[in-house]
């Protein structure tokens, strides 16, 4: 069906307010990390037209300790997200086979473990690591953090791999494969996209997490959002600082998206819509 020349325009200006809108904060950020103080909350507001300043990102580069507040935070990010694919596939992976009725009908536990508000399990999760002598080590959050993306991760898998064709498994049984090598040489390279996306979704997930990182973690751990948290003090809220370091924060997650974006958009919509 041919499309007007009207419906273009009215298509591109409704894309050009789409990406605007999800920018507005994104632009503020930046605007705000060259800002003095003063310009930060002027009224009207300053966008464009202010006095720059690199006092931000020089104190944040200086006198703070973004390096290893972004290390701590990559180690765990990346902790948890390995960790919860190494357990969530292979069961989303059983549970899609499996011809037991109880086993299929335990996968909607996974569901339900995320529907639970994570500031439930904090107290317990924190007596349970101070038992173990776990608290303030990567370890501590690292498992927090598996609980509710492994869950996920089965969650999303199960519903991917209920996509992959069986007889192609069957086939290749028929020709000798094992079960598990069944599984690793025509399930897993079939559901690539959904295990990218998954992954992506444990790695974002574990990264922006600041409830768990701040109860659970000690001064030598302490990942990038609580990095953020200290531009507040008592005596006044550094605006510029706050801003120098989200957008540290927010980097790394940007070009991994990017990079990924073709297989988390495929995975998501091919695996989570199915249930």
């Amino acid at each position: 069906m041919k499309v007007s020349r009207t419906e273009n325009i009215i298509r591109g200006l409704l894309i050009v307010l789409a990406v605007f809108f999800f920018m507005m904060p994104i632009f503020w950020l930046v605007s705000t990390s060259f800002k003095f103080g003063r310009d930060a909350f002027a009224i009207p507001p300053k966008w464009i037209f202010f006095d720059w300043t690199l006092s931000s990102w020089r104190d944040v580069l200086e006198n703070s300790k973004v390096g290893r507040y972004l290390t701590n935070s990559l180690i765990i990010s990346l902790g948890t997200t390995a960790l919860s694919l190494l357990l969530g596939v292979p069961a989303g992976y059983a549970i899609a086979r499996s011809r037991s009725r109880l086993l299929n009908t335990s996968s909607y536990f996974f569901l339900l473990l995320l529907m639970i508000p994570p500031i439930a399990m904090l107290i317990p999760f924190y007596l349970l690591m101070r038992d173990l002598h776990l608290l303030g080590t990567y370890a501590s959050l690292i498992i927090l953090d598996t609980v509710f993306n492994a869950a996920f991760v089965v969650w999303m898998m199960r519903s991917y791999f209920q996509d992959v064709p069986r007889e192609m498994e069957e086939a290749a049984l028929v020709d000798g494969a094992s079960p598990w090598q069944s599984f690793v040489k025509v399930a897993l390279p079939l559901s690539v996209p959904g295990i990218i996306a998954s992954a992506l979704y444990c790695f974002i997930f574990s990264w922006n997490d600041f409830l768990f990182a701040l109860m659970l973690t000690s001064p030598k751990t302490k990942t990038i959002p609580l990095g953020i948290l200290a531009s507040f003090s008592a005596v006044e809220i550094s605006w510029g600082r706050m801003a120098a370091m989200s957008i540290f924060a927010i980097i790394p997650a940007v070009i991994i998206s990017l990079f990924l974006n073709r297989y988390f958009v495929q995975g998501l919509t091919m695996g989570a819509t199915k249930g």
